[in-house]
């Protein structure tokens, strides 16, 4: 790794951080900090859910399906991503769960990266 270069594998660096790949929380001199946007390398069995409900969230999302079948739930819509490339898009403020229905491999890309704002442990899996 030079100064501004970083090779790796997203499902290796994925298990090192919860499968966050870039974003805030990552050293400032590595090249994948960054304070705009956040991006996920998400691996979730068949079965696993959010413990609640991400409530107050003050990002934009975007999840990608890469593999599996994953649903989103919204107030008042739920969001099947069924086929590789199906995606969902939300904006500040809307409150989200999730539920992945077979092995699923999904892209999360937030923005911004916001310092300071975490999940709490308990309904953070996602």
């Amino acid at each position: 790794m030079t100064d501004s270069v970083y090779v790796g594998n997203a499902g290796q660096d994925a298990a090192l951080d919860r499968g966050w790949l870039l974003g805030h929380f990552k050293d400032a001199s590595d090249p994948r900090h960054s304070e705009d946007v956040e991006i996920k390398w998400g691996v979730h069995p068949r079965g696993e859910a959010r413990a609640r409900w991400v409530t107050g969230e003050a990002r934009t999302a975007l999840l990608v399906l890469i593999s599996g079948r994953f649903r989103v739930e919204l107030p008042g819509r739920s969001v099947l991503l069924a086929e590789q490339g199906d995606y969902v898009v939300w904006g500040k403020g809307v409150d989200h769960s999730w539920l992945a229905e077979e092995e699923s491999v999904v892209l999360t890309v937030r923005w911004p990266s916001v310092p300071g704002y975490k999940v709490p442990e308990d309904a953070a899996a996602g």
